[in-house]
Order: C-alpha cells, then sequence, then structure tokens
C-alpha cells in the first residue's frame, strides 16, 4: 500500500509528518474515500527539502516547476497571490499515486497521534486537530468531514 510505503520511508529519514485530509479521517474511522496522500510537515525549508527528495526517489514529480527552496522561501507569496495551498506531487508511470504537501499548516498545530497499520506506524493528525484544519475552510468535502469526526469525538 503506497500509504504505508512513504510513511515508513518518512520515519525512516526522520522526516517530521503527520497525515491529514480524507486518508487521516477515514484512519480515525469515518467513511471517506480518497485517491490522494495529505500530509503536513514542520514549516521549515529542510523538511521541504527532505520530502522533495523522498518524492523524487519514489518517482514522484511536482506538478509546478518549483523546488523545495523556493517553495519554503516564498510560501506566504504562494498562499496570498497564488492560491497555492498544497505543493503537488504525481507519479507519472502511476496517477493514483499522488501526494499534497499541505503548506499552509505546521504539523506542530496539529496533535499528531501515531497509528499501527498492518504493523507500520503512521502518524496521523488527531481528530481535534484535523477539525481545527479543516474549519478554516469553506469547501463542501471539509464540511463533511467535520460533522464525520466530531461524531467520532461522540462516541
Amino acid at each position: 500500500m503506497f500509504v504505508l510505503e512513504l510513511c515508513k520511508k518518512l520515519d525512516e529519514r526522520k522526516i517530521p509528518y503527520c497525515l491529514v485530509g480524507g486518508t487521516a479521517v477515514a484512519l480515525h474511522g469515518a467513511i471517506r474515500g480518497t485517491l490522494d496522500i495529505d500530509l503536513v510537515t514542520t514549516l521549515n525549508e529542510r523538511s521541504f527539502i527532505g520530502i522533495e527528495s523522498l518524492l523524487g526517489e519514489m518517482g514522484l514529480e511536482a506538478r509546478l516547476p518549483v523546488r523545495a527552496r523556493e517553495v519554503f522561501q516564498f510560501r506566504e507569496e504562494y498562499i496570498t497571490r497564488r492560491n497555492l495551498i498544497a505543493w503537488s506531487f504525481v507519479d507519472p508511470t502511476h496517477p493514483a499515486r499522488q501526494v499534497d504537501v499541505i503548506i499552509t499548516e505546521d504539523l506542530r498545530s496539529l496533535s499528531p497521534v501515531s497509528m499501527k497499520i498492518h504493523g507500520t506506524k503512521v502518524r496521523v493528525a488527531s481528530i481535534e486537530g484535523l477539525i481545527q484544519m479543516k474549519g478554516k475552510s469553506n469547501r463542501p468535502q471539509d464540511i463533511e468531514d467535520i460533522k464525520a469526526l466530531k461524531g467520532l469525538l461522540k462516541k
């Protein structure tokens, strides 16, 4: 499974991350389908460079012609002037292998939790962290995810 392979390699390289988005919502127990993997890291150049290098070695290419240093250096400008939320990567030989690095959030604000999936440790944003993050958006899918996540908190 691609998500487990990715998480294992991120841990091996000691690149801080946590899963967010549909994958994280589903791992917490809500019914949610998604194709891409959304992740958040610490907002520093080293983390961005590490992720770019790792994804390149896994056969993924950035959709935009920008490098890690540029994404880090001009992150605020990309967010405010270009409405860039995620730095997206795709494997051209397997288009279902997609990773979006969310550049609007810092890992430390999402209270990550560890889970074991098929024997592999993965770090996932906490339910509260996901609700907080998704609450900043007004997208219909995020509103539905918040409802599902709040339902999980009541159980």
